[in-house]
């Protein structure tokens, strides 16, 4: 298996997780769980980091985490090193505790960090271990209500200043929002994941992928495909329609059913730009994401029989991709 990405700066927020090796258990009771709490304020304390949100359950845990100081792996290794040491002398045993290294997405603040904490404290009650998350001791959600005395290496006010100044009505408020995934069918805030690694807008998407500019990215990370550098919906748009010789505004809006050229940029795009198909669907006048697959499984069965197309489009490609 592949090593996971791992991107570190200053100021970078994580939903981290980590699971039981063969998702066996990781706190057997509550002394573990208290140890673990333990381990994470005193790193808090010693590397100045931010925690936001946690949730222990029995075989895993989530964090919702910020490196002022870009130290996310000396952190990780520490806090995951030390409760193994731990675990494995007072439960008499030996060997790997987890499976494999955790999980670590990096997250835009702004757009995210709210929602993945509703995600977070609405575990247990997805699980059907209680009806509401207020009635599990083990997560930060009850500092979050007023239920329970604040810990002082916990980060809650970022989140309910975003709800109330007022913090008796911020604490209602955070309490209203998050009771709301219990009702409703909400949306999961992964659905906009990228690579596996990254949780964030467009704006947030480029900036990380800036950072990876000019950056050696193994062959060994899983992830790396996502992050080489992609053609964009503009560069495809115009080679295309040089290349079949149309205007751009022919490509991309909707009109007669057999525009070759249309469904040329549609291929290209859905293979080679990373864009999602419902981004596409947008970019080409707003067709469903279904119509796009559609669309690019056609073409593919045109390409296979016509050799002149066939050869026309790896010419687009290889200047795209260039």
């Amino acid at each position: 298996m592949g090593r996971p990405l791992r991107i570190e700066y200053a100021g970078a927020l994580y939903h981290i997780t980590s699971r039981g090796n063969e998702r066996r258990k990781i706190f057997r009771d509550d002394t573990d769980k208290i140890t673990f709490l333990n381990i994470l304020k005193d790193y808090h304390d010693r590397f100045g980091i931010l925690i936001h949100s946690y949730i222990l359950m029995d075989n895993h845990y989530h964090l919702i985490l910020e490196t002022p100081k870009g130290n996310l792996l000396k952190v990780m290794h520490g806090i995951n090193s030390k409760y193994t040491v731990y675990f494995n002398k007072r439960h008499k045993r030996s060997g790997h505790l987890f499976q494999g290294r955790y999980k670590a997405i990096i997250v835009d603040k702004d757009a995210y960090l709210i929602p993945l904490s509703r995600y977070v404290h609405l575990n247990p009650a997805r699980a059907k271990i209680v009806e509401r998350p207020e009635h599990y001791k083990w997560s930060s959600y009850n500092g979050y209500i007023g239920k329970r005395k604040e810990d002082n290496w916990v980060e809650y006010s970022w989140v309910l200043s975003k709800f109330a100044q007022n913090k008796k009505k911020a604490w209602q408020k955070y309490k209203e929002y998050t009771e709301e995934g219990l009702g409703l069918k909400i949306e999961s805030p992964f659905k906009d994941l990228l690579g596996q690694v990254v949780l964030g807008e467009d704006e947030f998407r480029e900036k990380i992928m800036g950072r990876l500019e000019g950056k050696q990215i193994s062959q060994e990370i899983v992830e790396r495909k996502r992050f080489e550098k992609r053609a964009s919906s503009e560069d495809i748009v115009k080679e295309v329609a040089k290349t079949f010789a149309v205007e751009d505004k022919d490509i991309r809006d909707r009109g007669r059913r057999e525009n070759i050229a249309r469904s040329v940029a549609i291929y290209i795009m859905q293979r080679y730009s990373g864009i999602s198909n419902e981004e596409i669907g947008r970019i080409f006048g707003g067709i469903h994401y279904s119509a796009v697959s559609k669309a690019s499984a056609r073409l593919r069965e045109k390409l296979a029989k016509d050799k002149k197309l066939s050869k026309l489009v790896r010419e687009v490609i290889s200047h795209v991709k260039t």
